[in-house]
Formats: structure tokens, C-alpha cells, sequence
């Protein structure tokens, strides 16, 4: 008889945020983790064959993942319910109603490891959340709980260390798993480098299936890419502060708060949202940082993703903008000249080959 502990966790929603911390906790009490396969087309497909049309990509990805485990043949997959990240602050209801969604859509022979966290509520803590994880595997030792959360905390500040540092996604999190802290070595740049911040949600960015590996795609423009990722919670608050906002959705942080960073920020030339349609909490945000964006006079782009997004579209779309930010680069770096001043680090020299080289 195999006795071997296994957990299956779905490559989708809260893996961005929180799988490393997953990862730590789980493995320090002897539990595998069985993690999905990166979302493909016939992902999406599932996913949306299961769900109304109106629901969003994220949760038809989060779907079609848990269908491949199924299929697998996992029995216990891992579906939180995370409720409330701290006092008065919510997620959307289809996050918060996703054990509801698998039980009722997902048909197989596996049992849903339902874990709730919510800190709107008394005794609905991260303790009590771990205490429900565990539960299905005959675990109830709260001094082990507690050693292995540690464990999760370890792995989870290394992969922020390293992403904040600028590592590859991937890359922070299979060094971050190893028990490895590796800082990206520094990029040298052009005095006409393009500088975007990629406003969105981690499962709407570091899906490169979602979001049409929209990281390659900048950086083969010549584009320096920064996200939320890159920031420290402090910089996050900040953000929100400087839109003049109220922090409401439990994922508000890395859209508005990293809007708000970047915004009144002099080294970012531009920035782009990523939105999923039909998602009503990242309209209201996207909104609100859209009107807030012309009192900085920075340039904007939002794009709405789905199931149907066509790859040639959405990659003329990020040309045209950065081909702008490129442009108004150029001019700055004109007048820069006729007024004889040169940016800190750069010689004359490089200014006048970067100008006329073009891209």
C-alpha cells in the first residue's frame, strides 16, 4: 500500500503569489506537491467548456488547471478559499467562492483540500488556514504547523529577495525551492533604453500562455521591464497613497499600489496595464489609475485579455506604444543635447551613437 502524501496545486491565481511559501510548508511536512503543467491552449479549453461564458480568464485558467490534475489522477487537490489577506481588505467573489466553483463544475474522483483564510473574521487567521491544509493528511500537530509555516516564510522572503533584485520569475522560484538566494547581475542599458511598468495581477502576467509571454516580447524591443514584483511593501503603500486611493481588494497592492510607484517615478517612460475581461475589481482599479495617470503626464496603455486574444493584435498594439515612448525618448534626449546636458553616467558620445543608431 502506498502511503505517500501528495498534493496536487493548480498553476494558476494564487500559485503567483504564494506557491513558494506552498512549497516551503507542504514539503517540510513530508507532503509532494504534484504542480499542474504551464497552461496551454487546451487548458483554456477545459476551463471554458466548464464555466459561463462571462467568467474571466483567470478562473477558466485556474479551472482547466484543476481538470489536468484531475486527470492525473490526484486525489487531494489544493483549493483555497482566501477570503480576506487582512482586516476589511477582500478578494473578488469568484476567488472567494473557488472550492464552491471545482465542487460544482469539476467532476472526478478527488477530494477538494478547502482552506479558508480570512481576516476580516475572528479564528479565520493563516494558523487556522494551515491547520485546514494539513487536516485531510492526518496532520493536527500545532507545534509541527507552526515549524513548517516558518519553512514557508523562509522560501517565500527568498523568492522576494530575488524578484525584487530583478530575477526571472521562474528563475527566483526554482532557486528559491533549492534553498539558493541568487541577485541578478546588473543590465547595462542605452541612454535611450524605454523604461515600462507592466501594471497587472501575477497570474495575468507570469502566465506566458495568458499573457502571450508579454516579458519576451518587451525585452526583444529593446524595452527594460518593471513590475510589482520588483517592489517592497513599503513602495506598494506609498503607491496607493499617491493616487489618493483606499485599499479595499486583497490583490489591489500589485495594480494600483504599483501604479501609484511607478507613476511619480522619473525612470519610467510609460506604463501598461494588463487587464482580464470581465474582471469588475481590476475595471474599477484600472479606471481609477487611468484618470489619476494624466495628472503625472505619462503615457498609457491598457490591454484586456480573454480566451479569444489574438496574438498579431496584441503585439502591434505593444509596438505602436513603445515606438512612442521611443520617440518621446529621442526628443528629451535632443533637447538634452542642445541645452548641453548629459545624463549622470553617460558621455556625449554615447548620447550622439544612441541617436543615431536609432533602436
Amino acid at each position: 500500500m502506498d502511503n505517500k502524501k501528495q498534493i496536487g496545486i493548480a498553476r494558476a491565481l494564487s500559485y503567483y503569489n504564494y506557491f513558494p511559501y506552498y512549497y516551503g510548508f507542504f514539503t517540510h511536512l513530508g507532503i509532494d506537491i504534484v504542480l499542474s503543467s504551464p497552461t496551454t491552449k487546451k487548458t483554456l479549453s477545459d476551463g471554458s467548456a466548464l464555466v459561463v461564458t462571462e467568467t474571466c480568464l483567470p478562473i477558466k485558467v485556474f479551472v482547466g488547471h484543476i481538470v489536468e490534475l484531475v486527470n492525473r489522477g490526484i486525489d487531494k487537490i489544493f483549493v483555497p478559499s482566501i477570503q480576506s489577506i487582512a482586516p476589511k481588505i477582500y478578494n473578488c467573489s469568484k476567488i472567494r467562492g473557488l472550492p464552491d466553483l471545482i465542487r460544482n463544475v469539476v467532476k472526478g474522483n478527488f477530494e477538494i483540500v478547502e482552506a479558508t483564510l480570512d481576516k476580516s473574521e475572528k479564528n479565520l487567521g493563516l494558523y487556522e488556514f494551515l491547520k485546514q491544509a494539513v487536516k485531510p493528511f492526518g496532520i493536527y500537530d500545532e507545534k509541527a504547523i507552526k515549524e513548517a509555516s516558518r519553512a514557508g516564510f523562509v522560501v517565500q522572503n527568498n523568492f522576494r529577495v530575488m524578484m525584487q533584485q530583478g530575477l526571472d520569475f521562474e528563475e527566483a522560484l526554482k532557486n528559491a525551492k533549492s534553498g539558493k538566494v541568487v541577485i541578478a547581475p546588473q543590465q547595462d542599458e542605452a541612454p535611450s533604453a524605454i523604461h515600462v511598468a507592466l501594471v497587472a495581477h501575477g497570474y495575468n502576467i507570469y502566465d506566458k500562455k495568458a499573457s502571450m509571454d508579454i516579458f519576451k516580447k518587451l525585452r526583444n524591443m529593446g524595452v527594460m521591464v518593471h513590475s510589482a514584483y520588483q517592489l517592497t511593501d513599503g513602495e506598494l503603500q506609498s503607491g496607493i497613497k499617491a493616487l489618493d486611493t483606499t485599499e479595499y481588494w486583497a490583490n489591489q497592492m500589485e495594480v494600483t499600489g504599483c501604479a501609484g510607484h511607478y507613476l511619480k517615478s522619473d525612470k519610467i517612460d510609460g506604463i501598461i496595464t494588463i487587464t482580464a475581461f470581465g474582471c469588475g475589481p481590476d475595471s474599477l482599479m484600472i479606471e481609477d489609475i487611468k484618470r489619476k495617470a494624466r495628472n503625472f503626464s505619462k503615457p498609457l496603455l491598457n490591454l484586456s485579455i480573454d480566451e479569444h486574444t489574438g496574438e498579431a493584435g496584441f503585439v502591434t498594439r505593444l509596438e505602436a506604444f513603445c515606438d512612442m515612448l521611443f520617440r518621446n525618448k529621442r526628443v528629451k534626449l535632443t533637447k538634452a543635447l542642445d541645452n548641453n546636458i548629459i545624463p549622470g553616467g553617460k558621455t556625449l558620445e554615447d548620447i550622439n551613437n544612441t541617436l543615431m543608431l536609432g533602436k
